[in-house]
């Protein structure tokens, strides 16, 4: 009988999801009121860009439970810090408030440090050399004289994304 009222991690992760998004409606409706309309393509680009992150999030945080607690927390963890980059990563390329730009970089750094955190503590690698998510990645020579750019996680920064 208190199994079937103990609630899964997967329902408890739908539920905490419902009240984020009916939590944070009203917060989103007066912040609205308040600013300036974005040019109707950079509206456009930016919701089809978050939107687009969202549903990546969502769908990677809906990890397959693997018998290991702390592990399935890192699976499900790390999707949502690498959305809050992405998303972040978004804000860099459209927004135009300076503070918000400041707190965009400042969330993609330590974002980027928490999952390394949590995956060193399961004893997994980190890639100590991939480049922020808004820098272009290191170029090397290779023998036959052809530049070609390592690979990592890594995002090219748009020239609208430079201010």
């Amino acid at each position: 009988m208190l199994r079937l009222l103990k609630p899964s991690l997967g329902a408890i992760f739908i539920g905490a999801r419902i009240l984020l998004a009916f939590g944070a409606f009203p917060f989103v409706l007066a912040h609205e009121a308040h600013s300036q309309p974005p040019a109707p393509s950079d509206e456009a680009a930016f919701l089809k860009e978050n939107d687009a992150a969202m549903t990546k999030m969502m769908k990677d945080m809906a990890a397959k439970p693997s018998g290991d607690i702390d592990r399935d927390f890192v699976a499900m963890m790390t999707p949502h810090h690498q959305g809050a980059i992405d998303m972040a990563v978004i804000e860099l390329r459209y927004g135009k408030n300076e503070t918000l730009r400041r707190l965009a970089q400042e969330i993609i750094v330590d974002q980027m440090q928490e999952i390394d955190a949590m995956k060193l503590a399961i004893g997994e690698k980190v890639s100590s050399s991939a480049p922020a998510p808004t820098q272009p990645a290191p170029t090397t020579t290779t023998p036959s004289g052809m530049s070609h750019e390592h690979t990592g996680m890594h995002m090219d920064m748009p020239m609208g994304m430079k201010k």
